[in-house]
């Protein structure tokens, strides 16, 4: 035995020490996790491919015949699009709308009383949670509601709308509420990313004889996009999911116009009791939203 043989060992130990001691400092956690979310996750799992779940206890396996059961159901491709619609349409507006605040507050010309001011105003939509704002929009564009007033007022309608009752408009309706309860967040990741560009930028834009839009087309908005894409791609995820706002003005109505994913799912639940059906639901939003996770992630990971 070498004189050098103990210490060499010693210092091994040492080494998986440090290396195995954060993952005992994060066991807690994982195991909350575990019980939380990867448990319930596989229990719904399990319960898409069972005939009858929990109220009717019926283990035997189905396979995938309540997967072809909701993709037989046209109700569930209707959902799909409303979905799409839906989120598509929040996620674009709430990245121009923020973009837009977010230049006016920024701007030196704004006096800078009236955009601390602004700044209460435009970010006002966040601080409600979605039960709220679901009744401050019922409350609004009722028949009887003050933006029927003043659409009727100034003529732009000839009669009242019935917004959430209407299959029209309701759909258009409920999209209106979301992008202006979410909005916000992009407007504070923008205006934080707008006071991180440097000023030589500009100062060079300007000896060049860079026009206004020159200069937010070429230098802001390039320098921007590594935030608009990332709060886009979470926006994107976060709205998919959207279910107080929509169940509480709407419920998916009238006539499915309305109906999303989540609500669908809620019904096969809750309503229909279809447990095993609602979980092979369940199980395709979590595969599409886990999709749009690892997108997110690997476009982190390229910044």
């Amino acid at each position: 035995m070498t004189p050098f043989f103990i210490p060499a060992r010693l210092r091994l130990s040492a080494r998986r020490k440090r290396t195995f001691a954060p993952y005992l400092y994060l066991t807690p956690s994982l195991l909350v996790v575990a019980m939380l979310m990867l448990l319930p996750m596989a229990m719904v799992v399990t319960y898409s491919f069972q005939r009858s779940a929990v109220l009717q206890p019926d283990n035997s396996f189905a396979g995938l015949m309540h997967y072809r059961e909701i993709f037989a159901d046209p109700v569930f491709w209707s959902s799909l699009w409303h979905t799409l619609y839906f989120t598509l349409a929040s996620v674009v507006m709430h990245m121009v709308i923020g973009l837009l605040f977010a230049l006016m507050l920024n701007s030196p010309r704004i006096n800078p009383a009236l955009r601390s001011v602004l700044r209460v105003l435009y970010i006002l939509p966040w601080l409600f949670t979605q039960v709220i704002i679901a009744v401050i929009w019922r409350l609004l564009l009722e028949p009887n509601g003050i933006v029927n007033s003043i659409l009727t007022s100034l003529g732009i309608i000839g009669s009242r709308i019935e917004w959430f009752s209407n299959p029209e408009t309701a759909l258009h309706a409920v999209t209106f509420a979301n992008i202006w309860a979410g909005y916000p967040i992009f407007m504070v990741s923008i205006l934080a990313g707008l006071q991180g560009i440097p000023k030589d930028l500009y100062e060079a834009a300007d000896i060049d004889g860079a026009t206004g839009p020159q200069k937010l087309f070429f230098i802001t908005i390039p320098q921007l996009m590594p935030i608009i894409v990332s709060i886009s791609l979470l926006d994107f995820i976060w709205t998919m999911q959207v279910f107080p706002l929509i169940w509480l003005t709407t419920g998916g109505g009238p006539i499915y116009a309305t109906e999303v994913l989540s609500t669908y799912t809620y019904k096969l639940a809750f309503a229909q009791y279809n447990l095993s059906q609602a979980s092979a639901s369940a199980v395709v939003i979590l595969l599409i939203a886990i999709g749009l996770t690892l997108f997110y992630i690997r476009h982190q990971k390229a910044r």
